[in-house]
């Protein structure tokens, strides 16, 4: 199955989550903390994460989601990323693949993904990149992966990868 990202558009990844944008005024707040809410018996973990650069076409054949707790990635040092998510399936809660989407964020915004969203690992593309991660965690089960059929991410043939700039 062959997946074409769309820019980052926070209608169509609602039900996955957000996109964490930075304020445009000076005084400005946004605040996300609805999003990350304590966790009975988890405790908040944060850390720093160096990301390979990957290149258009890209290959997904695992995801991974977290049913406890919203996990928030931040960039610190990140010219662009992807994201891939899909929900659950019905009848038995693994990942819906050919529901999947692709989103491509520019470095500027972060994402945070709601608990219990299959998702990808996060790809930085144009150069490494570093980003900060949130979430609770210390259940046995922090962490759920699963296998799928091979996805690609790539760009129409019809378009350079400058038009997803």
């Amino acid at each position: 199955m062959k997946l074409i990202p769309q820019m980052a558009d926070n209608a169509a990844f609602s039900r996955f989550g957000t996109f964490v944008e930075a304020p445009v005024a000076a005084g400005e707040r946004r605040l996300y903390s609805d999003w990350v809410r304590p966790v009975d018996g988890l405790a908040p973990q944060l850390h720093i994460n160096h990301v390979t650069a990957d290149a258009l076409p890209l290959s997904l054949d695992r995801v991974e989601r977290h049913p406890r707790a919203a996990q928030v990635f931040l960039p610190l040092d990140v010219a662009r990323y992807l994201i891939t998510v899909m929900p659950a399936r019905e009848q038995d809660g693994g990942p819906d693949v050919e529901a999947a989407i692709s989103f491509l964020v520019p470095g500027t915004m972060g994402v945070i993904y709601r608990a219990s969203v299959w998702h990808a690992g996060v790809a930085v593309l144009d150069r490494d990149g570093q980003f900060a991660v949130l979430m609770w965690r210390g259940a046995p089960d922090d962490d759920v992966f699963a296998d799928i059929p091979a996805l690609t991410v790539a760009l129409p043939e019809s378009e350079p990868m400058r038009a997803l700039r």
